[in-house]
This record gives C-alpha cells, structure tokens and sequence, in this order.
C-alpha cells in the first residue's frame, strides 16, 4: 500500500514552550525528507507528531489512506529489561502491537456487540488485515534468517530465550537493524537510525531506505548518511525560530542554505547601512536647523526684519527636511537581523607531553567467552593519531581497555607509559552516567575550579540551569556528551580516546569538534564509523579490528 501524509500548520513543543509552529509537510511515496537542526530545534518532537503519539499544540494531519501503517522507531538509549530478542524485534515492527489487536477482536467475536457499538465482525476483518499488513503471520520464521545474515550469534528458535540486556551495544544495534529489515510499513519515521552501527550496518541502513517505495522521514547527524539517502532537507532553525524545506538532497541543501544565510545578512546589512545614513542626514539636518534659529536670533539687529524673517524661512525649510527624513526612516520596511545561532566553542585542553611510548602490547590476549582478542604486539607513540575502525563485536572497546590499562591481559603484557594524562568519551558516555546532578559530578571531576566556574563552563555547552542540577543520568545522551566534551576542555590531556563521539551530537558540533581535534597536538585514539569524520580529520595510522585481530592499514 502507498501512503501520503500531510501536516498542517503544525506547531509542536513542550510545556509553554513552542519548538517550532506553521508547519507544512507532504511526505508522498518515494520522498525521504531529512530532518536537520541543532539539538534542542525539535526534530524528536517532530517525529512524535508525525506518528500520532503526541498532539499537536496547533494544527492536524491527514494520512491517506487512513489505515496506512505508520512505522516510528524513536531513539532507544535503554532495553527493556526482560524483554527477549524476538520480543524487540515484535515491538519495534508494530507486529506484537497488531497481534494484540487481533487476539482482541477475536474475543470480541465471542460476545454480542454493545448497542450502536462497531460490528465485531468488521472490527476483526480490519484486525486481521493489519495483522497481515504487518509481516507477523511470518516473522517467526524470518527473523532467524535476518540475524544469521548480520551476523548476531543467536540461533534457530533462540531469538525468544536471549534477553536484550544480554547483548552488547554492537549487537543490540544490530537487532535494531534487524527488526527495520524486518518491517512492512506503508511509511516510516527514523529518529537516528544510524547510531552504533558499524559501515556493514550503515551500508545495509542504506539499501534499505533506498529501496523503499514508501515514504520516509528521517532524523540523522551522519553526514554521508544524508548525503546518499535523503530526497529533501527539513531544517528546524532553532535561532530563527523558522523552517524551511530544501529540495535536491542533502549537498544541495548546504549549498542553498548557505545562500540563502548570505543573503539574509547582506539584506539586514542593507536595510541597516540605509537606516543609519537616513538617521545621521536627519541628525544633520536638524542640527542645521537649530542652528539657522540661533543665529537668527543672535545676529540680526533688532530693526532688521527682513533678514530675521530670511533666517526664519530658512530654518523652517530646514526643519521640514527633518519631517521629511524621519517620515522616510519610518516608512522604511524592516529587516529583522539574522540570529546567530548557539555554537560549540571548544577547544582541547593540553597537557605536558607524556613519555615518547604511550602504550605498549607484547603478546597480549583477552579472553571474554568464546571471543578472544589477540595476541596483539602494538605500541602507540607520543603525537600518533590513530583512527580505529571494524565491525562492531570485533573487539574495538576492549582493545581501548586493554591500552589504557583498565583491563589486564590474559596472556602477555600491557603496560602504560610515564606521565600519560587521558582524557576519554567511551560509547557509553559513563564517566556521567550516575544519579548525582551534573553540576556536582562535573565539579567532583574538576577539583581545582570553583562550583560557579563548573557551571560557567558548562553553560559554555549549552548547559544551562535546567540541565546542571538535573540527575546525569535523566540527561540524554546529547547532553551527556557535551558535558563530557566540557571535561576534555577543562582538563589537560596528553592522550584523547574518543569512542563513538559524533554519537547523538548535532552537525554544528561535530563540525566543531573536528576543528578541534584538528588544532589538538597529543596523542590520539578515533574510534568512530563516521565516514565524514574518518575524511575530515587528519589520521596518521590506520587500524583495522576484525574477529580479534588488528591488522594495521
């Protein structure tokens, strides 16, 4: 089935505070509109209003058909606990919500309808077509096949017996996938479907969304993501407090964007050029005047009144020029100034260099299960810059442990190097993670500054009063990040390890993160699947981790 949305003049925020309002949107089959802006602009929200699982606070949608099925997978920073693969999977396809649906209208069939109630009969016909629509008549015996082909290690008839929570954050980005490649929507909502996926995951995200036939509507912060997949660019303009649909793909939008801000300033620097020439004549103008009227006063002698009454005209002529120049001022047509918009200003704090060996391997082999990572010999030394990169289970994280000193080897030897300063954002973003207001973790973290300077610090990254005194752990992961890139400002490091750090962050930061990394001078570990960023900054040695080998490129 083919299906069309339509919003209209939407308006959409939380509490009395407006996001954005006059909303248009059309998303027809074969349109994959990305939704871009920076974090905060209401790109969530959006996807919510789409989906019918909030209400506007201005204006309506229209699907057509009305019975199309809407496919809206949110951002899921947390499994549910006990809550099985196949369990996931059934949730996150709308295939156990259809189910329930049914099982509903089937007992409902077993007892007479109420009076001016729906006819049971149609009420079960309608559930069992989306029952149908939905793919769970078979999604039993697909979803093995799905996860054999991303390679997850759960066997035939395990999908129902293996928790999520089990699973690592690779392999449950995994399963995320699998239940989109599993779905049957008619169109479909993507909030940040990239996250944690490695580039075989990124490659088959997407085929997926290129091979759709239906609508998409998408919220990502990878850039070649956007780049190959979208048809449109939606930009929630958070300064502006405007939006404004690009057309051509994602390239094309930052090309007319850039016009389009370009001329906005050279319009508001017009209007602003002519106001003040306009202000300065009148100014002039009716200094003249005044003027004119004292030396009238002044010089004329008493029975001279041809002369004074000369001046007087004068002045007066003078005076009307003023009139006519602020009435010309008044009637000019104002030019509201483009607002800036808030950006990350950062910068890597630098430590004194640390010893010319940062880390070294000899031999060193982890055991965790039936995976092992090595035996690896590798040394890291001052001022590398090494991007590591590999499917995701490979071993990337433990390798970082391993180096780091937080884990020791099971065989061989690991050792740190002297006067090595770290400073780390892990995937996870754990370092703030706990219950203790971010204020007091960041200030525990930063000894030496006082508690007003934490929170000038932290207000420097968009974290503000309603943020510092909030629990780290009800932050999202956004937010976490940045608190986390505020540390990396504060403190000195000599060795940065950055795991998955364009994660959650919006595009002006990771722009603004790149320069930095950019102008930082130590030693540097990349881990990241971003394939812009793997472009952009500069890498010295490249290191390949697959199934426990590191295989330098």
């Amino acid at each position: 089935m083919t299906a069309t949305l339509v919003a209209h003049d939407l308006a959409g925020g939380y509490g009395h505070r407006v996001l954005f309002d006059g909303l248009d949107l059309t998303v027809a089959p074969g349109d994959v509109i990305g939704v871009v802006g920076v974090n905060g602009a209401g790109k969530s929200t959006l996807l919510r209003l789409l989906a019918g699982a909030a209400a506007p606070q201005q204006g309506g949608l229209t699907l057509s058909p009305s019975d199309a099925f809407v496919g809206w997978l949110p951002q899921e920073h947390e499994r549910t606990p006990g809550e099985s693969v196949a369990g996931y999977v059934a949730r996150r396809t709308g295939c156990a919500r259809a189910t329930a649906d049914l099982d509903a209208a089937a007992t409902a069939l077993e007892h007479d309808a109420p009076p001016g109630g729906p006819d049971p009969s149609d009420v079960y016909a309608a559930a069992l077509d989306r029952w149908l629509a939905s793919g769970a008549a078979d999604l039993e015996e697909r979803l093995p096949v799905v996860l054999a082909d991303l390679g997850l290690p759960i066997g035939p008839g395990e999908a129902e017996q293996v928790a999520m929570t089990s699973l690592s954050g690779g392999q449950a980005a995994r399963v995320g996938l699998a239940a989109l490649l599993l779905s049957r929507f008619d169109l479909v909502l993507l909030d940040e479907p990239t996250n944690d996926l490695d580039l075989d995951g990124l490659d088959r995200l997407e085929a997926f969304v290129q091979g759709l036939r239906g609508g998409v509507v998408l919220v990502s912060h990878d850039r070649e993501f956007l780049a190959r997949c979208v048809t449109e660019v939606l930009e929630l303009d958070l300064a502006q407090h405007s939006h404004r649909l690009y057309g051509g793909g994602y390239e094309a939008y930052l090309e007319e964007r850039s016009t389009v801000r370009r001329h906005a300033r050279e319009r508001y620097e017009e209007f602003a050029q002519k106001k003040a020439d306009l202000v300065d004549r009148a100014r002039t103008q009716r200094e003249w005047s005044s003027q004119g009227v004292r030396n009238a006063m002044r010089k004329a002698p008493d029975n001279d009144r041809i002369r004074r009454r000369a001046q007087t005209e004068s002045s007066e002529k003078q005076a009307r020029k003023v009139r006519q120049m602020e009435s010309r001022i008044a009637r000019l047509e104002e030019v509201e100034e483009p607002r800036k918009e808030w950006q990350l200003q950062f910068t890597i704090g630098a430590a004194p260099r640390s010893g010319s060996v940062v880390a070294t391997l000899a031999g060193a082999a982890v055991h965790r299960g039936a995976f092992t990572l090595g035996p690896l010999s590798l040394q890291v030394d001052a001022g590398d810059r090494i991007g590591i990169t590999g499917p995701n289970g490979a071993g990337k994280s433990t390798l970082l442990q391993l180096l780091l000193g937080r884990i020791e080897p099971d065989e061989g030897a690991a050792s740190l190097g002297a006067n090595v300063r770290i400073g780390e954002i892990d995937q996870a973003r754990s370092l703030l993670a706990d219950e203790a207001p971010l204020a007091d973790a960041a200030g525990a973290l930063l000894p030496e500054m006082t508690p007003a300077d934490v929170r000038t610090l932290l207000a420097k990254f968009g974290l503000r009063a309603d943020h510092v005194g909030r629990p780290c752990a009800e932050l999202s992961p956004g937010e976490r990040t940045r608190a986390a890139l505020a540390l990396l400002q504060a403190r000195g490091v000599n060795l940065l390890v950055l795991d998955e750090p364009t994660n959650h962050l919006d595009l002006p930061a990771i722009e603004q993160l790149e320069q930095a990394l950019e102008s930082y001078t130590g030693t540097l570990l990349l881990v990241t699947h971003d394939r812009r960023m793997l472009e952009t900054v500069r890498i010295d040695r490249r290191w390949q981790v697959e199934d426990g080998e590191v295989t330098e490129l």
